[in-house]
């Protein structure tokens, strides 16, 4: 019998994390790990106790996760590929109630976020709950029977835990996206690969930064990303989390061993096959 590829999520069955898992090994049998934490996810992973992790990095209202960031750096681990998934976001509930009925709202609270302009809308001051995941809030109304509570979560959760969806496409941006990392402790060395994580310091004076963006836009390598992240310990100082796409490895690899001279740190957190992004226009 084949040995199931274990998976680990922040969140339960029935997350955007399972969600994003599934489309991403897509034919491939996983065993999805549950974790209740992002900080659990990458301990699974630096453990051994499984093979990949999927975990959010960013997205399009919410912004980026700065602490997924750390963990990465943390623990060491390697990007492996990425996917991006449209996030439609629902009102759901036990069968039978309206929301006249609803005096509550949980959900995990970047869900809160991306829905808040239709909460406050249709419900003005409502009492929201955070929770640690969109699928665990519609768990716990199913166990729990709660007649007097609502969440915001995914179709499959409604399907997977017998909940109504009251109202669907409740998110502000229709174009909402959210982009999932897929981990592993160790490279994947593919003549494919296109994109690139990097991390680096520059030293602390005028035009480091700049020099080294140059360094890219010479050799033709497009940013897709650059983040700044405070250094623990260090005030005023930052390291830089950028991604890169290029058509030619060899202007890649150039650039790096360039860039290599003009920072004070380099690390590659991963290097991919970058993940097709969809314009949904609804």
């Amino acid at each position: 019998m084949e040995k199931l590829k274990k998976v680990a999520i922040q969140g339960i069955v029935g997350s955007f994390h399972e969600d994003a898992a599934q489309r991403y090994f897509n034919d491939e049998k996983i065993e999805i790990i549950e974790c209740r934490t992002f900080r659990k996810v990458c301990q699974m992973v630096d453990s051994d106790d499984v093979d990949i992790a999927v975990m959010a990095i960013e997205n399009a209202i919410a912004g980026s996760l700065l602490e997924n960031y750390g963990l990465m750096r943390d623990f060491h681990l390697k990007i492996i590929g990425e996917i991006y998934l449209h996030i439609q976001m629902n009102l759901l509930v036990l069968p039978g109630v309206k929301k006249s009925d609803i005096k509550e709202i949980h959900s995990h609270p970047i869900a809160l976020k991306q829905c808040a302009e239709y909460i406050d809308g249709t419900f003005g001051e409502i009492s929201l709950d955070d929770s640690f995941d969109t699928a665990g809030s519609a768990k716990n109304i199913a166990k729990n029977k709660l007649m007097e509570v609502a969440c915001i979560g995914n179709e499959r959760s409604a399907q997977i835990y017998g909940l109504e969806v009251l109202e669907k496409g409740i998110e502000t941006n229709k174009r909402n996206y959210t982009r999932f990392l897929i981990l592993s402790k160790h490279s994947l060395i593919s003549e494919e690969s296109n994109k690139a994580s990097i991390c680096f310091e520059v030293g602390h004076f005028y035009g480091s930064l700049a020099r080294v963006l140059n360094i890219f836009a010479e050799n033709e390598i497009n940013l897709t990303k650059i983040q700044s992240v405070p250094i623990i310990g260090k005030p005023d100082e930052y390291s830089f989390h950028v991604d890169i796409e290029w058509e030619n490895n060899n202007n890649y690899e150039h650039a790096i061993h360039k860039v290599l001279k003009n920072v004070t740190s380099l690390t590659i957190l991963g290097e991919y096959v970058r993940g097709e992004r969809k314009i949904y226009d609804v």
